[in-house]
């Protein structure tokens, strides 16, 4: 249980702009998907919305999207020794504000009062979660085009982590995407905590920017003192408000139908065997199933895969699932010697007529992570390959890398962002696992709607980790 005061200095907003976390990946969510979505939003507390997520809001007002913001409380404790106001005087007050950024954001009339006692929301969880699902009811539709926006469930504060478990169990039950936005957990972690780095970005264009920033300054109850009287100070220090200043907001997405996903994986889970058997039947349909040589998409990712590569030339590279050998053929220009792995054997006859005229490269067929091939290596590339494994797979894929790498050598990660049917995991998910088990230093980050393309930079101390 995380015990914090809002008096707290709490970590500095420096901290957490060197910390890395402008880097995170962005939401693969573009402005058509999100218009065609219906979002129902959960506040704990007048000013949370606009804390938290005033600035998506004011984008999906901007987009037409369909949108709906619960308010759970009026927030009258939030000056429990107020020499000037009694809980009801600030609730009226409160009420008055929440109204007032409402309509700064575009969402006047979008919004409803459940009327649900501050400090009191762990005791109505069973009231809160019909209250939603009658709220997800009147936004009919595609189960998985539908998103619960609520507070983080590890936010620190009882009546945050409360409402964003439950919206989390609701979500679950119905295949909805979560957005799980973090408010007090600026204040009380610090960049070394983990949890922030599996998240993902939501940047803000200057409208929404500004519209988040006067949504922010109506609730002048809580950014402002209510009298020069002891009990009466700003609840939201200068030093707070600044986390809610930046160019971009954060939060912990879990996307629509994961749970579901899970459950199943659970009972039957996919792993790299099921990958083998997959992708020999895929591949034996076509000489090209994913139209690796035709597509301008495909092309121009290899293109800038290339690029990303720190290194001008490498002594021994893996390519880890290479397919039918594209990619293969254009790496090999890069190395002296290149060893391409697949578990397919279909798409490995394929390859080895393409590969034929570099004498530097040579094949093999793995299922890894069961299986490794000997020898030391400074590249190793994982292209579309992660998220075809299980997560304890992943895991172990990252260990064998890690122990065959070269010091200094380059992991090369390319991955499709949108969800990948029938698999655990997706390409946000693989990176982020890949950099908090390696802890390598990124060399190279790029990243657009589609596809994260990232080189992490092995120490050359392999007894050390990189900051």
């Amino acid at each position: 249980m995380v015990t914090f005061a809002h008096t707290d200095r709490g970590a500095d907003e420096t901290d957490w702009a060197a910390s890395g976390l402008a880097t995170l990946a962005e939401m693969a969510l573009d402005p058509q998907e999100l218009s065609a979505m219906r979002f129902v939003v959960l506040a704990a507390h007048p000013d949370d919305e606009s804390l938290g997520a005033g600035g998506l809001l004011a984008l999906l007002h901007a987009l037409g999207a369909n949108v709906e913001v619960l308010l759970c409380t009026a927030g009258e404790a939030s000056h429990p020794a107020s020499a000037t106001m009694t809980p009801g005087q600030l609730a009226a007050i409160r009420l008055d504000e929440f109204a007032a950024a409402m309509e700064v954001l575009g969402l006047t009339g979008c919004w409803r009062f459940l009327g649900l006692p501050d400090g009191g929301l762990n005791d109505r969880t069973l009231e809160i979660s019909a209250r939603l699902r009658e709220a997800i009811t009147r936004h009919p539709g595609n189960p998985e085009q539908l998103a619960i926006v609520a507070p983080y469930r590890a936010d620190g504060h009882a009546d945050h982590d409360v409402l964003g478990a439950t919206a989390a169990d609701v979500a679950r039950e119905g295949g909805h995407a979560l957005l799980e936005y973090p408010i007090w957990y600026w204040l009380w972690a610090s960049p070394e905590d983990a949890a922030w780095q599996s998240w993902a970005r939501l940047p803000l264009g200057l409208e929404q920017q500004a519209a988040k920033k006067a949504a922010m300054a109506v609730h002048a109850s809580q950014v402002l003192p209510l009298s020069e009287l002891a009990g009466d100070e700003a609840l939201l220090s200068v030093g707070f408000l600044a986390h809610f200043q930046r160019a971009f907001e954060t939060f912990a997405w879990t996307r629509p139908g994961a749970a579901a996903a899970g459950s199943a994986a659970q009972s039957a889970p996919h792993t790299s065997a099921d990958a083998q058997r997959i992708f020999d039947a895929v591949h034996s349909t076509s000489d090209d199933p994913w139209q690796y040589t035709t597509r301008w998409y495909e092309r121009r990712k290899r293109t800038l895969t290339l690029a990303a590569l720190p290194q001008e030339k490498y002594q021994s590279g893996l390519e880890i699932g290479c397919s039918i050998g594209t990619l293969t053929a254009e790496l090999a220009g890069r190395c002296l010697s290149l060893l391409a792995v697949d578990a397919s054997s279909t798409a490995l006859e394929l390859a080895a007529q393409r590969l034929a005229p570099y004498p530097g490269v040579s094949i093999r067929q793995l299922t890894l992570p069961a299986e490794w091939p000997k020898g030391r290596y400074d590249l190793v590339v994982v292209s579309e390959v992660g998220y075809y494994l299980a997560p304890v797979e992943l895991e172990r894929l990252l260990t064998r890398v890690e122990a065959a790498m070269a010091p200094g050598g380059t992991l090369l990660l390319c991955h499709w962002r949108h969800p990948v049917s029938g698999w655990e995991l997706d390409g946000d998910s693989v990176h982020t696992l890949a950099r908090n088990r390696l802890r390598w230093r990124t060399a190279a980050l790029y990243q657009e709607r589609d596809f994260v393309l990232e080189a992490l930079e092995a120490p050359t101390d392999p007894g050390t980790l990189e900051a």
